[in-house]
Parts: C-alpha cells; sequence; structure tokens
C-alpha cells in the first residue's frame, strides 16, 4: 500500500521529502481560497445596489460555513492521524477500518449540519451573529444553500485526508483544483444566468439559455460550490476504492465499529474543538463589529471585513496545507518509532510555511488596495480592510507557525495539547480584550484588529514552547496504536 510514498516519507532526505510532500498541499489550498476570491470577484460584477451587502454577507457565511467544516476537519484530522500511524507500522487492515469507520462518522456530521443550515440561517444571521439589513437578507438565502449541502465539503476533505495519510499529495490536490475549476464555470453560469454580465463572461448567457440555468444571482455561487463538490467526490471514491483499496469494506465489514469509532472521535474531538475556537474568534470579531460599528444603513465596516477575511483566510489555509504535510510525517514516523525524525519534521514544515508567508505578507502589504478593489471599489469598505491588513498581516507567519506545529503535533494524536494551548490563548486573551476594548472602553476598529494580530503572535510562542519540550510525543501509544 503506498511502498514508495510510505518509504519516502520514512526514509527519504527529510529537507527534500517535506518540501515535495507539502508544496502541492499548500499549493492546493492556496488556490481554493484564490477560488473563492473568483467567486467574490464574480458576485462583484452584480448590480451596484446589490454588491456591497452580498459582499458583506458572503464574509459572513464563508466563517459560519466554516464552523461546520472545521469540526469535520477534526474527524479527518484524527482519521489521518490514526491511519499515517498504522501505515508507518505496516498494520494495513488497521488502515481500511480507520477509513470506513471515519467516513460514515463525516456522512452522519454532513446530514446533521445539512438540518441546521437549512432550519436555523435566519436565527444564526440575524440573532447570533447581529447582521443587519441587506447584508442579514443575503446571508440567510446563501447559508440555507451552501451550510445545507455541507455533507459535499466534508465528505471530499475526509477522501482527500485519507490519501494524503496514505502517503498521496498530489491525486487529492489535482481533483481538489479540477473541482474548483468547475466550480467558477458553474457560477459564471448560474450567478449570471441569460442575464446581463461582464465582457469576459458573455459566453455564458448562450449556454445558460441552452441548459435552462436561471440567473440567481448571489445565489448561484452557493449552488455552483455545492454541485462542483458533490461532482468530485466521484472520483474521489474510485481512486480510493481502486487505488488504495480502503473503500468500500467487504460484507461483514460495512457496519459501525463501535471501538474504533470511539478511538477516532477521542483523537478528533480535541482537534475540532480546537479549530472551532480559531473560526469562532473570527465570528467574533464580524459579531463586534456588525453590533458596535454599524447601522441598519450604514454597513460599511462589516462589509470592510467581508472583503478581508477571503484575503485573510488565504494564510490559513496555506497553513493547514503545511500542517497536512507535518501532520503525514510525524504520524508515519512516530509509527515506525523514528521519533527524532517525526520532531525535526514539524519544525521544518514550520519554517517552510513561515517562508510562504513571507511572500503572502509582502503581495498583501505593497498590492493589497489593488486586489480588494477588484471586488468593490468603494474606497469606504476598503480602507477598512486595508486598515486590518496593515496590522494583522505581519503576524500571518505567527499565525502558520501555531497551525503547523498543532498540525504535527496532532500526527501523534496529541489533539489535546494543541486544543487547550487555543483554548487559553484565544478564549482566555483574545475573547476578553475584544470584548473590553469595544463594549466597555469604547475603543476603536483599530484597537479590535490590533487584538487579532497579537493573539496570533501570542500562539506561535506558546506552540513553540510546547513543541520543543516535547512530551506531545507520548501521544502514540496512548490515543492512536
Amino acid at each position: 500500500m503506498v511502498d514508495r510514498a510510505t518509504r519516502r516519507i520514512l526514509e527519504g532526505p527529510l529537507a527534500k521529502e517535506v518540501a515535495r510532500f507539502g508544496i502541492p498541499l499548500a499549493l492546493g489550498m492556496a488556490l481554493q481560497t484564490t477560488f473563492n476570491l473568483v467567486d467574490a470577484y464574480m458576485v462583484a460584477q452584480l448590480p451596484r445596489e446589490e454588491v456591497g451587502s452580498a459582499i458583506g454577507a458572503l464574509g459572513i457565511c464563508d466563517q459560519v460555513a466554516a464552523l461546520g467544516t472545521i469540526l469535520s476537519y477534526g474527524v479527518s484530522t484524527a482519521t489521518s492521524s490514526i491511519i499515517s500511524n498504522r501505515v508507518g507500522s505496516g498494520d494495513t487492515q488497521g488502515v481500511q477500518k480507520a477509513a470506513w469507520q471515519s467516513i460514515l462518522i463525516v456522512t452522519a456530521l454532513g446530514v446533521l449540519f445539512g438540518f441546521l443550515g437549512i432550519a436555523f440561517a435566519g436565527t444564526i444571521v440575524r440573532d447570533i451573529i447581529g447582521a443587519k439589513g441587506g447584508v442579514a437578507i443575503f446571508a440567510t438565502r446563501y447559508l440555507r444553500v451552501v451550510v445545507g449541502g455541507s455533507f459535499t465539503i466534508f465528505l471530499l476533505l475526509q477522501l482527500a485526508s485519507i490519501q494524503r495519510a496514505l502517503g498521496s499529495a498530489k491525486t487529492p490536490v489535482s481533483l481538489m483544483l479540477a473541482g474548483n475549476v468547475l466550480n467558477v464555470v458553474l457560477a459564471i453560469l448560474m450567478i449570471f444566468g441569460e442575464g446581463p454580465s461582464p465582457a469576459a463572461f458573455a459566453w455564458a448567457a448562450p449556454l445558460a439559455k441552452a441548459l435552462h440555468i436561471p440567473r440567481m444571482g448571489m445565489i448561484g455561487a452557493a449552488w455552483a460550490t455545492i454541485i462542483a463538490r458533490g461532482l468530485v467526490l466521484v472520483p474521489n471514491v474510485i481512486i480510493l476504492a481502486r487505488r488504495f483499496e480502503v473503500v468500500i469494506p467487504k460484507r461483514g465489514a460495512r457496519g459501525l465499529d463501535r471501538e474504533e469509532i470511539a478511538r477516532i472521535l477521542g483523537v478528533a474531538w480535541p482537534s475540532s474543538a480546537q479549530m472551532v475556537i480559531r473560526i469562532a474568534a473570527m465570528l467574533l470579531v464580524n459579531s463586534l463589529v456588525a453590533r458596535f460599528f454599524t447601522s441598519e444603513d450604514d454597513q460599511v465596516a462589516t462589509t470592510g471585513l467581508g472583503l478581508v477575511f477571503r484575503v485573510d483566510t488565504m494564510a490559513l489555509f496555506i497553513a493547514m496545507g503545511w500542517g497536512s504535510a507535518a501532520q503525514t510525517f510525524v504520524g508515519q514516523n512516530m509509527g515506525a518509532s523514528q521519533e527524532a525524525r517525526a520532531s525535526y519534521s514539524g519544525w521544518l514544515t514550520a519554517i517552510y510555511d513561515g517562508i510562504t508567508n513571507v511572500g503572502l505578507i509582502a503581495l498583501l502589504l505593497l498590492h493589497g488596495e489593488t486586489i480588494l478593489r477588484f471586488f468593490d471599489d468603494d474606497p469606504a469598505p476598503v480602507a477598512v480592510a486595508m486598515h486590518y491588513l496593515s496590522i494583522v498581516t505581519p503576524t500571518y507567519i505567527g499565525l502558520g507557525v501555531g497551525i503547523v506545529l498543532g498540525n504535527a503535533m496532532a500526527g501523534a494524536g496529541a489533539t489535546r495539547t494543541s486544543m487547550w494551548i487555543d483554548v487559553a490563548v484565544i478564549l482566555g486573551l483574545q475573547t476578553p480584550l475584544s470584548i473590553l476594548a469595544v463594549a466597555v472602553f469604547d475603543a476603536s476598529l483599530e484597537t479590535l484588529f490590533r487584538c487579532v494580530g497579537a493573539t496570533n503572535v501570542v500562539s506561535a510562542l506558546v506552540y513553540a514552547v510546547v513543541y520543543g519540550r516535547g512530551k506531545w510525543r507520548r501521544a502514540v501509544a496512548a490515543r492512536i496504536a
């Protein structure tokens, strides 16, 4: 089972192999964010009276949808840790069992979140987030579709994680890229339909007419995303079944295995909780801005955050790509009892992520305003977004270090360690500081943004200290084996 890939991870030149494995993953995650930005660009081509509210709604919906995705991704992280460890120790049967049982878990989560999104979208947007006016209307409609179809992204990330744990980095990234290209094509057709569109998309109107696709506006982007993800699931299943022989299991092994499910969830819940905390922190910033810096008639600040959070998310996703590489290398090498190599691979991956972030930081600081104006040429929200970037962008390196080292420890099954670090830093530092600054001391947006940047820096320092001490390596025997 992927013997060549496993030998590279366990025996190859470490710096070279981490780069070879990690670059496609980081690039794939960056491209996924890029295609999300393309969606935002297309929405920005709608009539001016729709654009401001639609962009603000996208910023809110991305984060709410991410809560479910991240919760599911915790199961993917746990599965990847367990599978990579078993690959390193040669336990083929255990790999197959973990893969199938994890798929059953993720499918159940997808059904649950789909119901919640359809039934409670309005409550989430208006009562919990505090969105107002047109932003609330657009966000509610969009959220029902994108969260209602959560199962597609849940399963897509799960199948990709299984392939990565087995040592395949390029195939899942290629399929993810294909899905995103399909998403863009479908989004053009569904957003504009037979109606007017930018000159570059003029080809879409006759095709939409032939296919009887109506003009759906912003909601079309949500439907395009769900359909594209669903279509890409098919080749993922085929590859895992034929190439890796991990799905679908033989008769008699397709039912629930309570012991294996308990093992997966035992590793998964701290990782899920950790990432939910991170996304919840982003939602808190959006909620504080919506409640204290906007009104029914003035939603400039929320629109500004809607612009910037899609750019901001790129740093998070790139770090998650490198973190997936660290998780695989740590998990397989720990399974093969190569602790020193496992530990060193985490540091190397964090360095590679830091190098990547230097390029991203330079791009955003030098050309950020030009990039943002592609999505909204209104100077007021762009100014809010640029103010955020000027403060938070330099701390992306800290954000990346925390994500990568947290994933590296998760590769050893130490997901609880990562969770408690984020509980301490985000719930113990960022959350109270942000609320006190805005609600009690009537601080400015700048102070709120500085709380975000400070959290990234403190998080990196804490993760580096904990990772360097090495106690997380004990988790393998206790939670994964």
